[in-house]
């Protein structure tokens, strides 16, 4: 509990430095350039406060379970003695057919982790009241979700073959580009924010642990060189699943609505 009190301490400070430098700007820029009071001051300043103890909690709460919990997760599943059964090691080549459960369990921690993620429930929130209920809240959060279950379970796929990273995002971005020719203007942009979205508080500390863990524990796997990437495969391929989402969702609504012509 006293090195938890202590860890919590160290924290905070570095989070008081670091928050610093914004605090300043905003100082700056609201009583020397615009040269008003803010109103509410005072709740300002108490939110300011929450923040800053939030993010020293959140920041303990990544090194002391979220970063461990992917780690061991990955180390669990890559043991020799949970694939083969027989606890006998690993040589040779790695064979990513052994490895089926990571790939399960990448895609199952990138849909759970991208479903509760605050920023994305906002901007499907924003999405659907802008569009007029032509996206649905939860359509779109379900798209994005599995667009990251897709994508992190292809990157922990390109983890255990350690095949070219670069492969993989060079023909994900020519697929992007395809559907940006072929989609809708006004669906481009969304698709491509919620790319953005998924990179978040809750989803980005889960995957990168993950991805460390698979190369760590992986033979033949550097934690520098394959363990990250995982991140740039949670933001491709979301923006992939929410334009085809629209376009499925088009197609099922022309299909749907009987022709009036024909009445």
């Amino acid at each position: 509990m006293i090195g938890l009190v202590e860890d919590f301490a160290r924290v905070m400070s570095a989070t008081l430095v670091d928050v610093a430098p914004i605090a300043a700007i905003l100082v700056f820029f609201q009583f020397v350039v615009i040269r008003r009071r803010p109103p509410h001051l005072g709740r300002l300043v108490v939110g300011f406060v929450y923040v800053l103890v939030g993010l020293a909690m959140f920041l303990v709460g990544l090194e002391e379970a979220l970063f461990p919990l992917g780690e061991v997760m990955a180390q669990q599943l890559t043991d020799p003695a949970f694939i083969r059964g027989d606890g006998a090691a690993i040589v040779g080549s790695v064979r990513w057919q052994d490895y089926l459960w990571v790939y399960i369990f990448a895609a199952a921690i990138g849909f759970a982790t991208t479903i509760v993620e605050p920023s994305l429930i906002a901007v499907a929130i924003k999405a659907h009241h802008v569009s007029g209920g032509g996206v649905t809240v939860w359509g779109l959060r379900i798209a994005v979700a599995v667009g990251v279950a897709v994508g992190v379970a292809v990157g922990a796929f390109r983890i255990v073959s350690g095949t070219p990273l670069h492969l993989y995002i060079i023909f994900g971005y020519l697929l992007v580009v395809w559907q940006t020719m072929k989609s809708e203007r006004m669906i481009v942009p969304l698709a491509y924010d919620s790319g953005g979205v998924t990179t978040s508080t809750v989803t980005v500390p889960l995957i990168t642990a993950l991805g460390l863990g698979l190369a760590s524990t992986i033979p033949g796997r550097s934690p520098l060189l394959d363990g990250f990437g995982l991140i740039a495969f949670a933001s491709l391929f979301p923006i992939i699943a929410v334009m085809g989402y629209v376009k499925v969702s088009a197609l099922w609504r022309a299909r749907a609505t009987p022709d009036r012509r024909t009445t």
